[in-house]
């Protein structure tokens, strides 16, 4: 079955879909101005749709904003099951962390809007639903590497320290300056390919 057209012939997008376009709208508009710094009629005019529109989609600015934050690790998530398939443990655990520095490094805004959520988690009416999502988020690597304690506090600081550097252009060598630090016990051939590489090449994500 065709997909419904416009009177010009275009594709009529579905409300699905609408709203998918939208929080990716809302993701760069909050990414770099932040919950109280973006306008719901910036985010309208990016998406190409008018603001009584936009809050047909969504009830009010907050519930965008929430989706947003839930696309955001939504997206990290499915990183990580993508990385992981196949393997388990440590070799599991150190797959996400080459994910986590692929994400950061290739989409900023992903980065942008993680900070802008930790931000507004300062009220308490976004703070839970935040924290929601966090804690999907430690589940999931938990299930999937099988780590406890020390290795998953471990796993989790090295994901922040990278957020730092990529926030700040940090230089990363200063921090990962080989592969000693996290995969001694992976046979990693991305990490092994890195290490032999040019000079200044290391394996930031281990």
């Amino acid at each position: 079955m065709a997909a419904p057209t416009t009177s010009a012939g275009t594709v009529r997008m579905t409300a699905d879909e609408r709203r998918a376009s939208v929080i990716r709208a809302a993701m760069s508009e909050f990414a770099r101005g932040g919950l109280h710094g973006t306008s719901t009629a910036a985010i309208a005019k990016r998406v190409g749709v008018s603001q009584p529109y936009l809050f047909r989609l969504f009830d009010d600015k907050k519930a965008l904003f929430l989706a947003t934050v839930d696309y955001c690790f939504t997206r990290l998530r499915d990183s990580f099951d993508r990385a992981v398939e196949g393997l388990e443990g440590a070799g599991a655990m150190h797959a996400m962390a080459h994910a986590y520095t692929d994400l950061l490094g290739t989409e900023p805004e992903f980065l942008r809007m993680q900070l802008q959520a930790y931000v507004a988690s300062q009220d308490p009416e976004y703070q839970a639903p935040i924290r929601a999502c966090w804690e999907r988020l430690d589940e999931q690597v938990r299930v999937l590497s099988g780590a406890e304690g020390e290795e998953l506090t471990d796993f989790f600081a090295r994901g922040m320290l990278c957020n730092v550097i990529a926030a700040l252009d940090l230089p990363r060598e200063r921090y990962f300056s080989s592969m000693k630090a996290g995969a001694q016990h992976v046979d990693c051939a991305r990490c092994a390919a890195e290490a032999a590489g040019p000079p200044g090449t290391s394996a930031e994500s281990c």
